[in-house]
């Protein structure tokens, strides 16, 4: 049993953020029903629902919220969530009767998590956008590429670290205060907002004077010599991550190089003449060779992995760090605990077979399921 367990939470089903804030909350062994309408989300790409990892761990309910009884079907799951989750655009809760002054009446302890890219006001607030918008409004993606272009770093640093992340640390602080309260309240999570948080550190740097605005220009950016990315003999990469001089001294004496005979790594002037020189010395030896040449050295050099490779990479499974569910192999759960483990709980469910076992276990009987049943609000019984 995880952290979070006794924790209920209602997921309104979506795409990508609000979908894996409520996987790492079931991991944490917080109980998720996840509410699905009968046709489901558009993905913009077909999926097998057993693929779809970000509906691991939790129950599913398939309900037709165009029914008066499936609002009502809903709000009574509210009534006893501790949390509830919601991913669509501003005003969509509302015209379905499900905003937070609805729920509120269900349950006022409620914490009512709400995740958009623009957030809940404001002149873009009614926009569609994905990943690309946000982090390009937030100043992420222009930092992010070579000196010729920005590239989109996957949809993780929006969707993912300033969205889903951001979502699951607000409800959880807004559990704690409801919990001392009596209080629920709105917790309105917006990519962009996360995204531009996660870029703090980043601004310091600016203000100091030491990042510049220009891309593959700065040392964690790629541009120095020892923070990159380097090609191997046999078409592989290292990654390079010798920030302070005493780790690329010993990245230095691992590849043989005399660093009173190299070009000053202090002077951004002379990093494309010293990545040179490092480029020509790697490019000799294959990935597993400069792999062993690195091993038990503080060096910071780490061979560059494909999803593939690195779920049967040696310290992957010695941490367990990945685990294999319903025949799909994926990241275990994060993060761990010594007295509260989390944990995979179970492949994604089949939502249209699931819905009368995880309606029952949030306390609808028989009765109450076969009347849902019949009026068309949920499946029959066997899906």
């Amino acid at each position: 049993m995880g952290p979070l367990a006794g924790v209920r939470i209602v997921e309104m089903s979506g795409i990508g953020p609000a979908p894996f804030c409520a996987m790492l909350l079931a991991e944490l062994g917080a109980d998720v029903i996840r509410i699905e309408r009968p046709a489901p989300a558009d993905l913009g790409f077909a999926m097998d629902p057993r693929h779809d990892l970000l509906n691991r761990s939790k129950r599913a309910a398939v309900i037709d919220l165009k029914a008066p009884n499936g609002v009502a079907a809903v709000l009574r799951l509210v009534a006893g969530a501790d949390i509830l989750i919601e991913g669509f655009r501003p005003g969509v809760m509302e015209r379905l009767g499900l905003g937070p002054d609805a729920c509120r009446v269900a349950n006022r302890r409620l914490v009512y998590g709400r995740m958009t890219g623009w957030g809940q006001d404001g002149p873009l607030a009614h926009r569609a956008g994905h990943d690309i918008n946000y982090i390009a409004m937030a100043g992420a993606l222009a930092a992010i590429g070579p000196e010729s272009g920005p590239v989109p770093p996957l949809n993780l640093v929006g969707d993912f670290g300033g969205g889903a992340l951001y979502l699951a640390m607000g409800v959880l602080a807004a559990l704690v205060e409801a919990k001392q309260s009596g209080e629920g309240q709105v917790v309105d999570a917006a990519m962009v907002d996360g995204t531009a948080s996660l870029m703090t550190m980043f601004y310091g740097l600016a203000a100091a004077g030491l990042w510049q605005p220009r891309r593959a220009s700065n040392p964690l950016d790629g541009a120095a010599p020892y923070y990159a990315v380097y090609a191997t003999a046999d078409g592989h990469h290292i990654a390079v991550g010798a920030l302070e001089r005493r780790f690329y001294l010993e990245f230095l004496r691992g590849l043989g190089l005399d660093p009173s005979a190299l070009p000053d790594r202090d002077d951004p002037a002379q990093w494309p003449a010293l990545r040179e020189r490092i480029a020509a010395v790697i490019a000799g030896g294959t990935r597993a060779h400069w792999e062993a040449v690195f091993a038990g050295t503080d060096a910071c050099v780490s061979p560059v992995l494909d999803m593939a490779e690195c779920t049967s990479h040696p310290a992957a499974v010695a941490r367990c760090a990945y685990a294999e569910t319903g025949g799909v192999t994926g990241p275990a759960a994060a993060p761990r605990f010594g007295r509260t483990p989390s944990a995979v709980r179970h492949a994604p469910v089949d939502p249209r077979a699931d819905t009368h076992a995880a309606l029952a276990q949030w306390g609808f009987d028989g009765e109450a399921l076969a009347a849902l049943a019949g009026a068309g609000v949920i499946p029959r019984a066997g899906g």
